[in-house]
């Protein structure tokens, strides 16, 4: 199979800079595999950038499964913050994909997503960690009513916070055809999953990563958005 990336991010409408980090910064495509991965920093000003760039430099550069990529990030924030405790609070989301021999593996804590767009049919991959998801989960809201929850946005597992952290991993078997998305929040927040279902179908994927913000920043663009559209071709 062959898989060819497009990545993308925008500090949005509203916010001073951008806490979002990305990898890889480019665009590309492999016969072998390849790793990406989104994270939505958190913590201020300055340390989500910073907490959100460390952890996916941590997890980029290691050699582990997905889910001890993602781990790796953790640690690393953790070591920042004991050389510099001013940073103590500072976190990040992470969703990272690793792609090998036909099958998409996720590791994944926070409330960045991703999505399998298949046949038209567009599905969520992961969890988000929040409170209203865990209303959802719990049947206490519906998936309509948490999207306006006041605590939609409220995580409860979160990168760089606690010396450990439970890492999600998931994994699906791909088919030509199929196309991944990985998103920070500032995207699902702002465009509706039809629209992003609708967008994402349509166009090489620089084109529709490029499409994506534009439809979050066109609707408020209130938080940074970054977005990975791969393509999976037979």
């Amino acid at each position: 199979m062959r898989y060819i990336w497009a990545t993308a991010t925008h500090k949005g409408m509203v916010r001073d800079n951008n806490e979002d980090s990305v990898f890889p910064t480019s665009s590309g495509d492999s016969d072998d595999g390849v790793i990406l991965i989104v994270a939505d920093g958190m913590g201020g000003h300055v340390a989500g950038e910073v907490a959100s760039r460390i952890a996916i430099n941590a997890a980029a550069s290691s050699s582990a499964d997905p889910s001890d990529r993602v781990a790796a990030g953790n640690r690393a924030i953790r070591e920042e913050v004991a050389r510099d405790p001013s940073l103590e609070g500072m976190g990040t989301t992470m969703t990272l994909l690793s792609i090998e021999n036909g099958v998409a593996t996720f590791g994944h804590v926070g409330d960045s997503r991703a999505y399998l767009l298949r046949d038209g049919d567009l599905r969520q991959i992961t969890e988000d960690h929040t409170v209203a998801a865990e209303y959802v989960s719990q049947g206490q809201l519906s998936a309509e009513e948490a999207a306006s929850h006041p605590q939609r946005h409220m995580l409860t597992r979160t990168l760089g916070l606690t010396r450990f952290v439970n890492v999600d991993e998931i994994e699906i078997e791909l088919v030509p055809g199929d196309r991944l998305l990985l998103c920070s929040d500032g995207l699902t927040e702002m465009v509706r999953d039809g629209l992003i279902s609708e967008t994402l179908g349509d166009g090489a994927p620089d084109e529709v990563a490029w499409k994506l913000i534009e439809l979050a920043n066109e609707a408020g663009g209130v938080d940074n958005i970054t977005v990975v559209v791969v393509t999976v071709e037979g």
